[in-house]
């Protein structure tokens, strides 16, 4: 089953649109009854939406949503998503991915902050761009992202994978300011550079690829290891021992200063 949203003109694109009902299994069912809130309005879908369907599925696991159109002010698509495909074919806004259990979604743009938030399970990737908060928790939580794998090939913002607990989190260009910041679990992989990784962390394996630039002095050098493919060798660090954290950063170059 292919369902194929293509955004509509609105009087005012720039007001956003809460979106959590755009998941797979809502589809099943047909399209009547699912609404989206526009401000302050709750609207039927095909108020925002031409709404295409084609075939039909057994389970949430055979439906396929593809968006299509302007889609950068849509939040909260795929949360809580447990099975099936979402595909964006552009940008997407806010909180995509919220809390989300299985399935797969794929963005061929950017995405706008908090991507993947405190996900669970599935799997999450993005072709472009990735803001802040990539694969972290909201705030005033304490755990993040605690499974599934959410992989950017572009670039990330600041707090990229704050309060990850577990999972995998691959970021395929650069992270800006504290990426795995109270980090406790999981694995995060910077293959560009970032500044000021993993302060108080407790736990998991953060590895950057690039340079690690503002390295905090709480973190205690203990060789180093080579990494695979490519034989790179990396540095070593255990820390962050201000929290007495017994996590593992290794760095491919890094250095005090910003």
């Amino acid at each position: 089953m292919r369902v194929i949203l293509t955004a509509g003109p609105r009087k005012n694109p720039f007001i956003p649109v809460e979106a959590e009902t755009i998941v797979p299994a809502r589809f099943l069912q047909g399209v009547d009854g699912i609404t989206v809130a526009a401000g302050n309005r709750i609207l039927p879908l095909t108020d925002v939406f031409l709404v295409e369907v084609e075939g039909t599925a057994a389970d949430p696991s055979g439906v396929e949503v593809v968006l299509r159109g302007d889609n950068s002010r849509l939040k909260r698509i795929g949360e809580y998503m447990e099975a099936g495909k979402i595909r964006v074919e552009g940008n997407i806004g806010m909180h995509c991915g919220n809390f989300m259990k299985g399935g797969e979604i794929e963005i061929l743009g950017g995405a706008d902050g908090w991507l993947g938030r405190e996900m669970r399970g599935g799997r999450i990737l993005c072709h472009g761009n990735a803001s802040h908060y990539c694969g972290s928790g909201y705030r005033g939580e304490k755990h993040g992202m605690r499974g599934g794998y959410l992989e950017v090939r572009g670039n990330a913002g600041d707090f990229a994978a704050e309060y990850l607990a577990g999972g995998e989190v691959v970021i395929r260009g650069d992270c800006g300011d504290m990426p795995g910041v109270e980090m406790k679990g999981g694995t995060l992989t910077i293959h560009g550079s970032c500044t000021r990784p993993c302060g108080n962390m407790t736990g998991g394996t953060c590895t950057v690829l690039g340079s690690a630039r503002g390295m905090l002095p709480t973190f205690r050098r203990t060789g180093t290891v080579v990494h695979e493919p490519g034989g790179v060798i990396l540095t070593r660090f255990e820390g962050d021992v201000a929290n007495r954290g017994k996590g593992t950063l290794l760095a491919r170059e890094w250095q005090y200063t910003l």
